[in-house]
């Protein structure tokens, strides 16, 4: 087998990516906070951010639910023993990643933080490249045609 059939990812982990960019964007939000609007502004973002926070959960609860019932791994770095398209995979081929990326985005919005909007976007994009684009061709090696289907029908984030 080779290596990109046995182990898809090595560090940088994603959460570890989201984390890293979550603690930055913390701390520029010290040392240079970004203008945020007050009034019913700010209350439309904040319950914005609840929303996608919630939505976050929600969606990183069923995926790793999934993942279970699938009896596969969710460790990035450790080779699928399954090719899981249903419940949220349905909709996207990394609900986890999008998960972590509406979490930190919807925390920006909730706590007012335009730092953790902007790393949230930014772990998305760092994801696909260090991560997403290798597990894709782990599962193309380990699942052949059926992730070629997969991948056909399935938006690899929600939309595009």
């Amino acid at each position: 087998m080779s290596s990109s059939q046995d182990r898809p990812n090595r560090i940088p982990w994603p959460p570890l990516i989201f984390g890293g960019l979550a603690l930055l964007g913390l701390a520029l939000h010290w040392i240079v906070p970004l203008p945020w609007p007050g009034g019913i502004v700010r209350i439309v973002l904040a319950a914005a951010g609840l929303c996608l926070a919630c939505a976050a959960i929600a969606l990183d609860v069923t995926a790793a639910l999934a993942f279970r019932r699938h009896r596969t791994t969710i460790l990035p770095h450790r080779g699928a023993s399954a090719l899981i398209t249903d419940g949220p995979f349905a909709k996207s081929r990394n609900p986890i990643y999008l998960a972590n990326t509406l979490l930190v985005s919807g925390a920006g919005l909730l706590f007012g933080v335009g730092w953790l909007v902007l790393a949230g976007l930014a772990g998305a994009v760092l994801t696909q490249k260090l991560s997403i684009e290798r597990e894709e061709r782990h599962l193309a090696a380990r699942f052949g045609p059926d992730w070629e289907d997969y991948k056909a029908r399935t938006p690899r984030w929600l939309f595009f």
